[in-house]
């Protein structure tokens, strides 16, 4: 048993014994007539014994008898066996309510010393059985605590291991690239083609790794409002233009437009690249559907469908997670950070962004974003 089982188990037992006592010694006090003759404002009965008195005699002429002393009254005897069994049992109770209120404070230390040395894994409110209290709520609280903890480190590992992967695959054609240069100095000028080539895709990634960071750390940029109508103009602009290289038509529907809260440039490239995977992923001669405006519910809806091969329903959500291609195309050359930095753009301003596939085929992304109130 802990300190705080002792604790807890003195205060109640000594808490209870205070009330038992206290409330024996008036009933004691009342029995004997104690607190009748104070309130009258008389002493204490005295316990003084009787002196013999003569009684009438049987008959006539009898002498007179001594009956002796009567009865004692009562005096102080303590009822020991009493105060024993209340002993006993305020004991009982003070170590009964003390375990359990000590018994889930101890898992949680158990807990936290888990999750200091390492173990996420651990969690403490199966242990606490059917508890509907403070207690239980602060368990679950800290189940809840170490389950982000848990994702966090782990898609940090996973980031890790997936940026080791993909930044190796450029260096490899990087040293490819220097070496055949030093040993065919004719191919110099295709050869340096490569290695600039490579040096972009280097520099995208880490750019983007940079704003997927500064995502994740809660440091965007400067929020303010933006106008969805000059926003969405302008984007649907570069994708038609991008469009036309892929022949893939770009349809745009938009409704009534609104203002809404969040950093522009980082709105700007959320939105640009659900449409840009959209219109990597549709075949030549499809079409993305960009459907925008004020939903019924009050909020901006953006919806990007494009006619592609769609997503496995159990990779739905798992599209949204960094470095996640999927069945890309061959001449992808995506690191799969696009809808990721998209979700977390979303989340920020306090928007929702979810995938499904279309009826008949293809990819439906949908984004809502709550408006500003004067919109």
């Amino acid at each position: 048993m802990g300190r705080l089982f002792w604790k807890l188990f003195l205060f109640i037992w000594l808490g209870q014994m205070a009330a038992v006592l206290g409330t024996g010694t008036l009933f004691w006090a009342e029995r004997n007539g104690y607190l009748t003759r104070l309130d009258r404002g008389l002493p204490p009965p005295p316990h003084e014994r009787f002196e013999p008195r003569a009684l009438p005699a049987d008959g006539p002429g009898a002498p007179a008898r001594n009956r002796g002393y009567p009865p004692p009254p009562p005096g102080m005897h303590l009822p020991i066996p009493a105060i024993l069994a209340g002993l006993l049992a305020s004991a009982l109770c003070a170590a009964g309510l003390a375990w359990y209120f000590a018994k889930p404070i101890r898992q949680l230390r158990q807990g936290f010393d888990a999750a200091a040395n390492g173990d996420l894994a651990v969690r403490v409110a199966p242990g606490m059985g059917q508890r509907r209290d403070e207690l239980a709520d602060l368990g679950r609280d800290f189940d809840r605590m170490t389950e982000r903890v848990q994702s966090v480190v782990e898609g940090q590992k996973r980031l890790l291991h997936d940026v080791s992967h993909e930044m190796r695959s450029p260096l490899a054609r990087l040293q490819a690239a220097v070496g055949l240069a030093r040993q065919q100095p004719e191919r110099m000028e295709g050869l340096l083609a490569r290695v600039e080539r490579e040096s972009e895709r280097m520099n995208q990634l880490v750019g983007e790794l940079l704003t997927l960071s500064r995502l994740e750390a809660g440091s965007a940029g400067a929020v303010g409002p933006v106008d969805m109508d000059e926003l969405l103009a302008q984007l649907v602009e570069d994708a038609r233009f991008e469009g036309t290289a892929r022949r893939v038509t770009v349809s745009y529907e938009p409704g009534r437009m609104a203002e809404v809260l969040a950093d522009p440039e980082l709105l700007h490239r959320a939105i640009e690249n659900v449409v840009r995977n959209a219109l990597r992923f549709s075949p030549p001669g499809g079409i993305v559907r960009i459907e925008a405006g004020v939903g019924g519910d009050g909020a901006f809806h953006i919806v990007v469908l494009d006619h592609g091969p769609g997503v496995a329903e159990a990779d739905l959500e798992a599209i949204f997670t960094p470095f996640y291609r999927g069945a890309a195309p061959g001449d992808d050359d995506g690191y799969g950070l696009g809808l990721a930095i998209a979700r977390r753009v979303v989340q920020v301003g306090n928007g929702t962004i979810g995938a499904s596939n279309a009826a008949d085929a293809g990819l439906s992304v949908s984004i809502r974003l709550p408006i500003l109130a004067s919109s």
